[in-house]
């Protein structure tokens, strides 16, 4: 981020040390590196924050995902269910139309009772 070498520092230093005053530089030191921490934990959380929406935002497009492949699956599912139906209906309900055409062609014709036969003594 800054390209800042020891040298560099070690001017930093003097002139904090001239400007300041040796009396006041170790309180001013302190506070400055407080207000570094700060600073950094503070960079710290925004990062942890962003890296949580995103997260979030991933989780979201995975449920998005899964949600949309639970439909196709039920509706392919429910497809197969609805042919298999038709397949096994249709002939039972000819055999159930068949039967009852058959009982009432049946109840219709009047069938000639004739009397018992009378076993041979």
């Amino acid at each position: 981020m800054f390209d800042i070498g020891f040298s560099e520092l070690m001017v930093i230093g003097i002139v904090a040390l001239l400007v300041i005053g040796p009396e006041r530089l170790p309180k001013v030191a302190r506070t400055l590196g407080h207000l570094l921490g700060r600073a950094q934990r503070y960079v710290n959380d925004v990062k942890s924050d962003i890296n949580r929406e995103i997260q979030l935002d991933e989780l979201k497009k995975l449920q998005s995902q899964v949600t949309d492949s639970a439909r196709e699956l039920e509706s392919s599912v429910r497809k197969e269910y609805d042919a298999a139906r038709s397949v096994v209906e249709a002939p039972l309900q000819s055999a159930v139309s068949e039967l009852e055409s058959a009982t009432q062609d049946v109840a219709v014709t009047p069938v000639a009772s004739e009397p018992p036969a009378k076993p041979a003594a």
